[in-house]
This record gives C-alpha cells, sequence and structure tokens, in this order.
C-alpha cells in the first residue's frame, strides 16, 4: 500500500502533474483558455495527495512550540537609600581642600592679571631652600603709598637670599601678607595649578555626594547647581578678600 494515497503500489503513478497557476489565470482567463505553452510542473508522489494538490504540513500544536511555564515574578522592592555619610565626609573634604587652595591661589592670580602694587622688598632673612624655603622681609611700594613690614617673600632668587639684599617684587595691597618676587612663567604657575584643583574637587563633590544621580530631573539640576556653587562661591570669596 501506498503511504500517502492509501491506494496498491501498482495503481499509483510515481509522479502527478501539478499545474501552476499562470499570469493568464491571474487576470481572469479559464483554465481552457491557458496556452499551450505553460508547461506543468510534475511534483513526486509524496508531496502530493491523490488529486494532484500539494501536501501541506499541519501546523505544530500550541503545546509542542517549546511552551515553557512562566514562573511567577518575584515582587520588585525599592531600593534603599544611599547611605548619607560617605557623601557628607566628601562634601567636608574636599570642601576644605578647595578653600585651601582657592585662598593659596587668589593672590597670586590678581598679581597675573595685573592687580598688583609694584615696589622693593629688602630681605629679614630666609631659612631652608628649594620648596621649603621661607624667606621674610619688608616691602616698599614704588610710589610711597604703603610701607608692609615682616611679610613672606615668595620666589627670591637663589644668589639673592642674604639678609639687606633688596628684591623687586610685588604686593596686591597693603594687607595683603605675601611679596611675590616671582617673574616669567612663574607667576602663572602659583594660581592656575590651584584653581585646577578646586575644579576638581567641585567635580568630586559632584560625584560623591550623588548629585548627579537623583531621580527627576529637577531634583537633579538643583543638587548639582548647589554642589558647584559651593566651592565657586568660596573661590570668589577668597578673591574679593585678596583684592
Amino acid at each position: 500500500m501506498e503511504p500517502t494515497t492509501g491506494a496498491p503500489v501498482d495503481a499509483v503513478p510515481r509522479r502527478v502533474p501539478v499545474r501552476q497557476q499562470s499570469r493568464l489565470q491571474r487576470e481572469g482567463r479559464s483554465d481552457g483558455d491557458t496556452p499551450d505553452d505553460v508547461a506543468a510542473f510534475w511534483a513526486p508522489i509524496e508531496e502530493v495527495h491523490w488529486d494532484g494538490t500539494p501536501v501541506r504540513e499541519d501546523p505544530v500544536p500550541y503545546r509542542d512550540r517549546g511552551f515553557r511555564p512562566v514562573g511567577r515574578r518575584a515582587p520588585s522592592r525599592t531600593a534603599p537609600p544611599p547611605d548619607p555619610l560617605p557623601g557628607l565626609a566628601a562634601l567636608v573634604t574636599l570642601s576644605l581642600v578647595a578653600a585651601f587652595f582657592a585662598w593659596v591661589s587668589a593672590g597670586p592670580f590678581w598679581l597675573a592679571v595685573g592687580h598688583a602694587r609694584v615696589g622693593t622688598v629688602v630681605l629679614d632673612g630666609c631659612t631652608g631652600d628649594g620648596l621649603t624655603q621661607r624667606c621674610r622681609g619688608t616691602f616698599t611700594a614704588d610710589d610711597g603709598r604703603f610701607i608692609a613690614h615682616g611679610v613672606r617673600v615668595s620666589g627670591v632668587p637663589a644668589g639673592e637670599k642674604a639678609s639687606g639684599t633688596p628684591v623687586p617684587a610685588r604686593m596686591t595691597g597693603p594687607d595683603a601678607g605675601t611679596a611675590y618676587a616671582d617673574t616669567g612663567v612663574g607667576r602663572h604657575l602659583l594660581w592656575l595649578p590651584g584653581l585646577l584643583v578646586v575644579l576638581a574637587c567641585t567635580a568630586g563633590i559632584v560625584r560623591w555626594t550623588g548629585s548627579a544621580r537623583l531621580p527627576g530631573r529637577r531634583h537633579r539640576r538643583w543638587a548639582v547647581t548647589a554642589a558647584i556653587a559651593g566651592p565657586v562661591l568660596i573661590t570668589v570669596g577668597f578673591l574679593a578678600f585678596a583684592w
């Protein structure tokens, strides 16, 4: 017996013609009007029924389509709020570091932009060498407006550290405690690294306090603004004081 049709093997041909739908039939012409040049396609007997229609695969039952039982999802839990102690410690520490570098950079910044009193400082004596050098002296402005005694002198050349040596220097005003004898690029190295450290502390405050990770755009914007405003106000305050 033939497995597809159930008929005897000798009674069923091995191939059956299957006529393809031609362009003429799609336009509404009958089968009798089909021209002779349309060839018939002979399919194997295993792929067609007894009347010549192609065998179509039966759809796979829904239960056989890799059905997997959906497990019960665990209920979502709200993330606990972050611990405020690390953020508070970072805020206090970085604010103090920013305040220190803003303080030591305020005077050299005004000198670099041209706000200074030109004069001469007479050294009272120097101790140490290199980065540990400490010098004191008496500054006298060239216009004779003021004389500052016992000021700290920065940037004294190595060969002019003897007591009583006059050194050209500048001060921001009579209330300043430091006279700067630095010249050239050295005057910019006194304020630029310090302000860069202040900017780094500002970025660290925004990062470690979690201001940029708060939910909600409005709350995040206000938190970041407050984190940036702290070091900025400290720097502006020291600049105003050093004027």
